[in-house]
């Protein structure tokens, strides 16, 4: 890409990375919210996830302490709260929890972080070191995918409801809170990216950030599908399913 598109030609080359590259694709989620998973997958799916929610906040503070528009810090400071809480208890991490005991995991071990694939851990800190070290503009770009995740959001509470009775509504009361927050920040990112992607160059950087964290969260099935679906192979020291 050589030429400057339009905000608009921008906003539709972004979309159409998520058409062809969200993780909503994956064969995993298709097992996952078509009830093809056994119980011991829906908790790897679960526990390696929680390690994703656990460093948004990690990843987002990192970027506000780089950032010196105080009007960005305002509005990107309301993503801790939104996964940190305003206390103990609240918060979009404290409901995963909530999410990872409905399954009948310990607490202490999911938060030990013991049970994790190699693969979920390298992928989730590429991303936040990504955020750090990338420029603030390709840094918010990467945030991107939330403008995808609503639909993914809709079609996992749904599907998850209908096809596993050891799920319940209060199981999945994190997403509950999702869909309203990912939409606030996704408007608000796009918007940033629309008015200071000005260069061919900035712009091409910005649908790379965008395709990188689309290959951050689609590795990380990839790892869940390799460990616990085919052909099961679990590395040594992660989670193992009862029975298996």
């Amino acid at each position: 890409m050589t030429t400057l598109l339009t905000p608009e030609q921008l906003e539709a080359a972004l979309r159409d990375i998520g058409g062809r590259r969200y993780h909503r694709l994956h064969p995993f989620h298709a097992l996952l919210h078509g009830g093809k998973c056994d119980k011991g997958q829906v908790q790897a799916w679960a526990l390696n996830r929680y390690y994703y929610q656990a460093m948004i906040p990690i990843k987002d503070a990192s970027l506000i302490a780089r950032c010196d528009d105080p009007a960005v810090r305002r509005e990107w400071r309301s993503r801790l709260v939104d996964h940190d809480g305003e206390s103990e208890g609240d918060g979009g991490i404290a409901r995963w929890l909530r999410l990872t005991d409905g399954l009948g995991l310990d607490r202490d071990y999911v938060t030990s972080l013991r049970g994790l694939l190699p693969a979920t851990r390298f992928a989730v800190e590429a991303y936040v070191h990504f955020v750090r070290e990338r420029p603030l503009l390709e840094a918010i770009a990467s945030s991107l995918t939330e403008m995808f995740s609503p639909t993914i959001i809709s079609e996992r509470v749904a599907g998850m409801l209908a096809n596993y009775d050891f799920v319940t509504r209060e199981t999945l009361a994190y997403f509950d809170k999702r869909p309203p927050q990912a939409q606030k920040d996704a408007d608000f990112a796009l918007n940033y990216v629309k008015r200071h992607a000005v260069t061919p160059a900035e712009q091409r950087a910005v649908l790379a950030a965008l395709e990188f964290k689309c290959d951050v969260l689609w590795s990380m099935l990839d790892a869940l599908y390799h460990a616990y679906v085919a052909p099961k192979h679990v590395p040594p020291g992660a989670f193992k399913p009862e029975g298996a």
